[in-house]
């Protein structure tokens, strides 16, 4: 009970430092400090925006933590499509390489803001996990919202069998993944969407367009941090139809099923048309 408590006690820990709906938290008074002086970090915070530049470079600009302002024209309950001109008049603020990070002190543009929400929650993961670990647990998960660490396997010495949401059934389970160890994260396109027009439009959005991705209905990697699966998830998905070559040449442990149907990576299983 005690270690549960205090893996509890680091996540909302990590919530109040870096949630984008806190005016107290760190992540809030940097954004508003935008256009003025740089704010200087703790080693936490640059650690997280150092790996956030490493996922920017690695992604070709795909994974990017300004990006969210673009939610301000992005209303998913609303069944309305921005214009055009909001997105010409909202892109010119998105793109990691416009601020300016030093690895100490980091300076926004004006009307620019970061959003740590793409790495945070996978990283409190990792955090709780290794709370347990220091506090003697040996079998257990770290379930947050589907970014789920194992600590070890199941008391009966088993792997921990996670399911992976089938796009086209969410009640039902794509694919079952054991696990022994390590982290699994899942990104994909019907946790938050809208349907206009016939045409399904969800909230990973490529940066570079302000237009949501198309081509992959969900992607889920395996790793050793819940960090790193999150992350390279979320690639997978901006990368659309170059997601199966860039994740393999990652040496990824994935599983991804296309807006089709189409299966891929080493965690897919039999085709489809043989699951029971």
């Amino acid at each position: 009970d005690r270690a549960i408590k205090m893996a509890q006690q680091e996540v909302l820990r990590l919530e109040k430092k870096y949630s984008r709906f806190l005016a107290t938290s760190e992540l809030s008074l940097i954004n508003k400090q935008a256009g003025l002086d740089p704010v200087l970090v703790d080693d936490e915070t640059a650690g997280l925006l150092n790996y956030a530049a490493i996922c920017f470079e690695l992604s070709d600009g795909l994974f990017d933590i300004t990006s969210g302002v673009l939610r301000r024209i992005w209303d998913f309950k609303s069944s309305r499509l921005p214009s055009q001109q909001q997105l010409d008049d909202t892109l010119p603020v998105v793109g990691f390489d416009k601020i300016h990070w030093d690895g100490q002190k980091i300076a926004l543009p004006n009307n620019m803001e970061i959003d740590l929400g793409g790495v945070v929650k996978e990283y409190a993961a990792d955090c709780a996990r290794q709370v347990l670990l220091d506090h003697g647990i040996t079998h257990g998960l770290v379930d947050l919202g589907g970014d789920i660490c194992v600590v070890g396997c199941q008391p009966n010495d088993q792997p921990w069998s996670m399911g992976v949401r089938d796009p086209e059934n969410p009640n039902q389970a794509a694919v079952t993944i054991p696990l022994m160890s390590g982290a699994i994260a899942t990104s994909g396109y019907y946790e938050r969407f809208m349907v206009v027009d016939g045409q399904r439009y969800c909230h990973i959005i490529n940066p570079k367009t302000g237009w949501p991705v198309q081509f992959c209905a969900t992607v889920a990697v395996v790793s050793s941090r819940c960090l790193v699966s999150g992350s390279l998830a979320t690639i997978g998905m901006l990368k659309q139809q170059d997601a199966v070559s860039w994740l393999a040449a990652q040496e990824a442990t994935f599983f991804l099923q296309d807006t089709h149907g189409q299966r891929f990576g080493s965690l897919s299983g039999p085709p489809k048309s043989a699951q029971p």
